[in-house]
């Protein structure tokens, strides 16, 4: 069995938490289009949610898998998007490349204080020409003598203009793209490091999200995490956790959209009877509910074999494909049965069809996920296997 009573346990005080400090504020963060990073993380970090399972020597829980997974279900339970995509930045995103294979030094100065809460972290590996095609990045660490020197530029930035240092996917050599990069803790505060604007986004309104140029930005080569060159291996490793994390946290949040759907219909009247009377509706819903219950138990079996230190690609490719793609369906079907108030801004269900866009996009557009898929299954055309 995947979870136990002290995931339970966790789990309740994270839902209390949310319920207290969280969703309470969702709206005002909305609609100033960000909210306090370090305010939220410093709490959730005391509280020991932004650890659960790195190492205890660094201020972690050291959990295993299955309770970062479980606190990235919940999290799901935020009324919103962007919150619980910077959470997930924080913890499964920016840091598992470094709490994995940073060394003891680097771990103590970036991880440890972003366990706490009291760093803010994002991951910088996106670039204006290379969103999903990780290998074509151009940002440059060029050595010299014990630093690099970074110049180049990141976008799509999520936490970017709060946070106090990024994990940067780096070119450090002019072998192979697939074995020239590096991840390098870089701090934000670096001179030569400036956020160069604020995106407006279509959703996702309360992550802060930047685009980042590096200039002559000079770091430490102890900044790097593990071995020079293996960046690309790590942040295809650090992809697992990600992809499984963005899945996991669309099951509540779609449950979420499915009970507040039901609840409007069952009371808007249309032709002399409630719009849930109509079978095409009550069905519709019936289905969705489905499918979320069939991602959850794809999530669940990626986790295990995680846990049991397997190599989860093809079910977490797997799982963040039907996510993304569930979530279009979903919010697409219940905004449709909301009728003219699903337009209006002031609806839950037009924040999740704004916000569920995005994972079909981002941590690997759809495309991308059904490459790896077809690659590995021998039907992409010039791998093994293939016509």
């Amino acid at each position: 069995m995947l979870f136990t009573a002290d995931h339970d346990d966790i789990r309740r005080s994270l839902q209390k938490f949310i319920a207290n400090e969280i969703n309470p504020r969702v709206d005002e963060w909305e609609k100033a289009d960000i909210f306090p990073a370090h305010e939220l993380f410093k709490k959730m970090g005391s509280l020991g949610f932004l650890g659960l399972n790195k190492p205890t020597v660094f201020g972690g829980s050291g959990l295993d898998y299955s309770y970062a997974l479980m606190m990235a279900e919940e999290l799901g339970a935020i009324t919103c998007g962007g919150v619980p995509m910077a959470i997930g930045v924080q913890t499964d995103m920016a840091t598992p490349a470094l709490a994995r294979f940073g060394s003891d030094e680097v771990r103590r100065e970036f991880l440890s204080p972003s366990i706490s809460g009291d760093y803010v972290a994002c991951i910088g590996v996106s670039e204006p020409g290379a969103g999903s095609d990780v290998a074509s990045i151009k940002t440059n660490a060029r050595s010299d003598g014990d630093d690099y020197v970074i110049n180049g530029g990141k976008m799509w930035i999520t936490n970017g203009t709060q946070a106090d240092w990024i994990c940067l996917l780096a070119n450090t050599g002019e072998g192979p793209v697939h074995r020239n990069k590096s991840l390098i803790c870089v701090p934000m505060k670096s001179k030569g490091v400036t956020v160069a604007r604020k995106l407006d986004k279509m959703g996702m309104r309360s992550s802060d999200t930047a685009q980042i140029f590096f200039d002559n930005v000079r770091v430490p080569k102890r900044n790097r995490i593990g071995e020079e060159g293996k960046g690309f291996t790590y942040q295809m490793i650090q992809f697992q956790e990600e992809r499984l994390w963005g899945a996991a946290a669309c099951l509540k949040a779609h449950e979420y959209i499915i009970e507040q759907t039901i609840e409007y219909t069952r009371n808007r009247q249309a032709f002399g009877k409630s719009i849930l009377d109509n079978q095409v509706v009550h069905f519709k819903l019936a289905e969705m509910q489905t499918e979320v219950e069939l991602l959850r138990a794809l999530i669940y079996r990626a986790a295990e074999q995680l846990v049991a230190g397997e190599d989860v690609t093809r079910l977490a490719t797997m799982a963040k494909l039907k996510a993304g793609r569930l979530g279009r369906e979903l919010t697409d079907a219940c905004l449709q049965y909301w009728g003219g108030m699903g337009f209006t801004n002031e609806t839950p269900v037009s924040r999740a069809y704004r916000d569920s866009r995005l994972t079909s996009i981002g941590g690997g557009a759809d495309e991308v996920m059904l490459m790896v898929l077809c690659k590995m299954m021998g039907t992409l055309p010039g791998s093994k296997g293939s016509a």
